[in-house]
């Protein structure tokens, strides 16, 4: 069986696309949490990956680390499940929206980080973090429109799963949002296996200090 270590469903946003993924397309897996800025944490991750980071994929003796790569290898092991878009132009569009995310959207993840537990509207905004949004909105306007929903390229797929802390954020931190973004944002929170990840890093009790700075908690 695969196991997958990730960190604070709360504050992981890397750790969620991949569980999200594989609860959704019911890849079975065994889960390791491991707490975020503790000690053991590097003690405990640095054997499996070189950049001692989750989250990352065990199947036996193989190791991959990086969300991006673990979705991939997961979509090479599981044709049958359509974690990618089946129409050959719609899995490059779904792929460039993945890879975006990836390697994007700084400002959003410094000024929006992912604190499902919270509720900050109206802060973190920055002409910076405008910038990221509407470019999300633009691409997620366009996939919509392409495949008429509910999903970004019509079913759920991997583009989903990656999106899902963005939603996440928007819930946190409430910026002005088109209605129809806002749909979007409610049908990912609604999904089952992002319901699931959400009521667990509810039940979280561990505390990221950099994450909640004093401002936030008042």
């Amino acid at each position: 069986m695969f196991i997958l270590h990730i960190g604070n469903k709360n504050y992981s946003s890397w750790s969620m696309r991949p569980w999200v993924a594989m609860t959704a397309f019911g890849i079975p897996f065994e889960e390791r949490l491991h707490l975020l800025d503790t000690p053991a944490f590097a003690t405990e991750v640095a054997p499996l990956s070189p950049l001692a980071r989750v989250p990352i994929l065990e199947d036996g003796a193989l190791r991959v680390w990086d969300s991006l790569a673990i979705c991939e290898y997961l979509a090479e092991r599981f044709p049958q499940h359509a974690l990618w878009p089946r129409d050959s132009a719609a899995r490059a569009r779904a792929r460039s929206l993945c890879a975006s995310m990836h390697s994007g959207f700084g400002a959003l993840r410094e000024h929006m980080s992912m604190n499902i537990r919270a509720e900050w509207p109206g802060q973190g905004m920055t002409p910076a973090v405008r910038h990221d949004i509407d470019q999300i909105l633009s691409m997620w306007s366009d996939a919509l429109h392409s495949s008429g929903g509910p999903w970004l390229f019509g079913a759920f797929s991997l583009a989903d799963a990656f999106y899902a802390p963005v939603c996440m954020r928007f819930l946190t931190y409430r910026p002005a949002l088109p209605d129809w973004a806002w749909s979007y944002v409610r049908e990912v929170a609604a999904h089952p296996a992002v319901a699931a990840w959400v009521q667990q890093a509810r039940a979280e009790h561990a505390v990221l200090p950099g994450e909640e700075p004093p401002s936030r908690q008042a």
